[in-house]
């Protein structure tokens, strides 16, 4: 019986190729994404308290390099994304939502929508936020935000004309540590009215 035998040198080469591989697809694998590690999760609503911060770990440090975001340092605030409504289904531009009626305590929040590739959406009217300062509320201090690509009474900001979207909740100066004291309770509720053209 002739058993042929494989080079060692073509087995290292083989090894080390597979092992190649293997990490640099890992590493595309872990910065196209969140951060895996360190994530506060209220609602529908995400933030990385330690983004911004000098504590953030290798693999938020390379999802920021790769996207080009600058993130709120832990004394400015904290940013918070929601890709689902209050009840776990991804955010749909042919649907209608309705973000409201509380925010966190903060000197200032902004809701801002991106579409689905992290982009400012284009849309006819051009507004793609609303801040605490210009918000219409009722008598007892709660507000109610209209997202849907027609016109909607009130708050209201015009979705991208299809795709997935997220919606961006930024507090500025919040009362504590970044992540600290924070209940879901205290944040806004993203409510679909209702999907179709």
């Amino acid at each position: 019986m002739n058993v042929r035998r494989v080079p060692t040198a073509l087995l290292i080469v083989y090894a080390l190729l597979l092992a190649l591989g293997l990490g640099l697809g890992s590493a595309y694998w872990a910065i196209n994404g969140d951060p895996p590690f360190g994530s506060l999760r209220l609602g529908p609503w995400q933030a990385w308290p330690k983004l911004g911060s000098p504590e953030a770990d290798p693999y938020m440090r390379a999802i920021l390099a790769r996207r080009g975001d600058v993130p709120l340092a832990t004394g400015e605030g904290l940013g918070f994304t929601a890709r689902t409504d209050s009840e776990g289904r991804p955010l749909d531009s042919a649907c209608t939502y309705t973000i409201g009626a509380v925010a966190p305590t903060a000197r200032l929040w902004t809701l801002t929508l991106y579409d689905g590739d992290g982009r400012l959406p284009i849309t006819e009217l051009g507004r793609r936020n609303f801040t605490s300062a210009e918000v219409i509320r009722d008598s007892q201090d709660r507000f109610t935000i209209a997202l849907s690509r027609t016109l909607q009474p009130g708050n209201w900001i015009q979705l991208p004309p299809s795709g997935p979207f997220v919606a961006a909740l930024r507090l500025y100066d919040p009362p504590g540590a970044a992540g600290a004291n924070l209940d879901e309770v205290d944040f806004p509720v993203i409510q679909r009215l209702g999907c179709g053209t």
